[in-house]
């Protein structure tokens, strides 16, 4: 907590509350269902919490805007990210049913009353979202393909490791202009050690 309090400063009473009722949420749901590995539950707040805020570093989400979280698994970034914007708009999506079990009780638990979580496949889903938002979900020319048409702002993926391969064959399968993405070093906000060679690949319509 006392990380996300020092890079967010001006959090509400309640938004403390509810991000320092994470830690023992995900302890109780990870001894049931393993979503978070269990070695890493020590380090939820860095490397999950954290990690999924980094979004909010490079956009505002508006009131009333709509985010799409595409394949949340137990609910990042799309669960820190409705914390932090109470009043927009975000919908969890996963594929996997016991893991949007998880993000859907979190929720519940926390009052997150701008947080709807569906199991299904994205690809199933209707468009008509500001944006759309996802934590190392696949390869970036698959991804894109999922989502194409969806959005009318911003994706905005956090990824690990080299991009600039997925980038190209994105580029090449689905004819996007390089001139519509940025991507940008994690470290450049966050310089602890675990955000070395993290990355945020932002698109635009």
């Amino acid at each position: 907590m006392e990380t996300i309090e020092r890079y967010f400063p001006g959090l509400t009473p309640l938004q403390k509350e509810r991000f320092a009722s994470l830690d023992s949420l995900y302890r109780e749901w990870n001894s049931k269902i393993n979503v978070i590995s269990r070695k890493d539950i020590d380090n939820l707040y860095l490397h999950h919490v954290l990690h999924s805020l980094a979004i909010a570093r490079a956009v505002t989400f508006a009131p009333g805007e709509t985010v799409l979280d595409v394949g949340t698994g137990g609910g990042f970034p799309g669960i820190p990210l409705a914390i932090l914007f109470p009043e927009t708009r975000f919908t969890l999506c996963d594929s996997i049913g016991k893991k949007i079990k998880v993000a859907s009780s979190v929720a519940q638990e926390l009052g997150l009353d701008n947080v709807e979580c569906v199991n299904a496949r994205v690809e199933t889903l209707g468009g008509g979202y500001d944006y759309i938002v996802s934590r190392a979900v696949t390869n970036m020319a698959d991804f894109y393909g999922w989502i194409k048409g969806r959005f009318s702002r911003q994706v905005i993926c956090l990824k690990g490791g080299e991009v600039e391969q997925e980038l190209s064959q994105c580029f090449a399968r689905h004819r996007l202009s390089p001139a519509k993405v940025t991507v940008c070093d994690i470290p450049m906000w966050f310089p602890e050690e675990y955000f070395e060679g993290k990355k945020m690949v932002i698109i635009g319509q």
